[in-house]
């Protein structure tokens, strides 16, 4: 039983990461990736879809994304969801391709992105803690309810420990490279 816990629990702290890699991949650092577009949705024939659903993203220079959409007709809502989005980018569009020039950073927009990635990252932080919390919770359970004893319970929480403070550093270092691409002019 405290296995399948503690299985769980790390289960639920990896998806945190994964998570917060989503999250830092979608603020924009002045360099253009195929991730910057990921979380923006476009309502298309009554569905509400990703872009790279739509299209083919790329980014064939360091400033510039492309969006090749499979379908003509796609373009102008595909235009209006970018627009719509906090990106702050507007798309120009050739007929066939969708580009997105990204500008350089001033150093005001750098300071309010920096504060975001803290804020995201603190967001996932808490969120792993909270898995730990309910790990803790259940095993507490566990141990109440005589499937533990308190020798196990003690380990097992010295294990959650462990796992948190490993997955809470793994975010602290996608944070800090995301600060350090935002401070790179």
């Amino acid at each position: 039983m405290i296995e399948d816990v503690l299985s769980d629990s790390e289960d639920r702290m990896k998806k945190s990461v994964e998570a917060a890699d989503r999250e830092l991949a979608s603020i924009r650092t002045g360099h253009a990736h195929v991730g910057l577009i990921d979380h923006i949705r476009v309502d298309y024939f009554g569905s509400s879809l990703p872009i790279n659903q739509m299209a083919t993203v790329s980014a064939p220079e360091v400033r510039l994304l492309t969006i090749h959409p499979w379908d003509r007709t796609a373009m102008t809502a595909i235009e209006k969801a970018i627009l719509a989005s906090d990106l702050g980018l507007t798309p120009s569009n050739d007929g066939a391709i969708i580009r997105l020039a990204i500008p350089p950073l001033t150093e005001q927009r750098r300071k309010d992105m920096i504060k975001l990635v803290h804020s995201r990252i603190e967001d996932s932080r808490v969120a792993v803690r909270n898995v730990r919390r309910d790990g803790m919770e259940h095993i507490k359970r566990l141990v109440q309810n005589k499937e533990a004893s308190e020798d196990q319970q003690h380990n097992a929480q010295e294990a959650l420990q462990k796992l948190t403070d490993r997955y809470i550093a793994e975010i602290d270092e996608r944070g800090k490279h995301k600060e350090a691409e935002l401070k790179e002019v």
